[in-house]
């Protein structure tokens, strides 16, 4: 019991480092300058949607994790840990960086990723992969705001900060 509470509190602490691009690299002047459509949900709501949200991905990973060995289980956590990175990659490449398309790119790839992780982790959990579904419609929506973001702001990347 202890060892699985543990295993928890490891997925949650995983789950917050990745959320950490996302206090690190936040909305600023440039990205309230931008035109946005009219669909754009109010800057509050992300915190929201992402908290609830990385806190059902972390229960999901948890329950694979401690589910019986098998070759799906693996993979599942791989390609988890995989997208993890592109999750966090986004924030540093949109606010961070400004780079609008390599942004979509990225959030393009994590949306795959994450529909693969979903496959996988049905295999072991369908409670698992359910609970990764409302993140799977989050990040399709997000790519859409991003992609017309892009489309808007055609010029908005030539001015990139350099790190």
């Amino acid at each position: 019991m202890l060892e699985s509470i543990a295993a928890l509190m490891g997925s949650i602490v995983l789950v917050a480092l990745t959320a950490l691009t996302g206090g690190l690299f936040r909305p600023d002047g440039w990205y309230r300058a931008l035109a946005k459509p009219a669909w754009t949900p109010p800057n509050r709501a992300f915190p929201i949607a992402w908290g609830i949200i990385y806190l059902l991905m972390a229960v999901a990973a948890w329950r694979v994790f401690e589910a019986d060995d098998s070759v799906w289980r693996t993979a599942g956590l791989i390609l988890y840990l995989v997208h993890l990175l592109f999750n966090a990659a986004w924030s540093w490449l949109f606010f961070g960086r400004r780079r609008i398309a390599a942004a979509l790119v990225d959030i393009l790839l994590l949306w795959l990723l994450l529909t693969l992780t979903i496959i996988a982790f049905a295999q072991v959990s369908m409670l698992a992969a359910g609970l990764l579904v409302p993140y799977w419609f989050w990040v399709a929506f997000a790519a859409l705001l991003n992609a017309r973001v892009w489309r808007l702001n055609p010029g908005a990347t030539r001015q990139s900060k350099a790190l």
